[in-house]
């Protein structure tokens, strides 16, 4: 469990970087405070699902692919 945490602050910060964006840009994009978001990417505050769901859809991934369960970054077909 914990190693999929870890996992998962790690892709939701590099996937962010990867695009320069600010965690103030993607915290508005969620409707949440920028320090909340700051918390999800220390693991400091579990990520809800529903935010996981906007993140994956946002970045074009899988939740699998954020959560670390796989290193394949497409998203499934719909």
């Amino acid at each position: 469990m914990i190693l999929l945490v870890v996992n998962m602050q790690l892709r939701i910060r590099d996937l962010r970087e990867d695009l320069d964006l600010t965690q103030k840009e993607i915290s508005e994009y969620l409707f949440c405070d920028q320090s909340l978001y700051s918390k999800y990417e220390r693991g400091e505050r579990a990520l809800p699902l529903d935010y996981a769901v906007k993140l994956a859809r946002f970045y074009g991934t899988s939740i699998d692919y954020l959560v670390g369960i796989t290193n394949q970054r497409e998203p499934y077909p719909e």
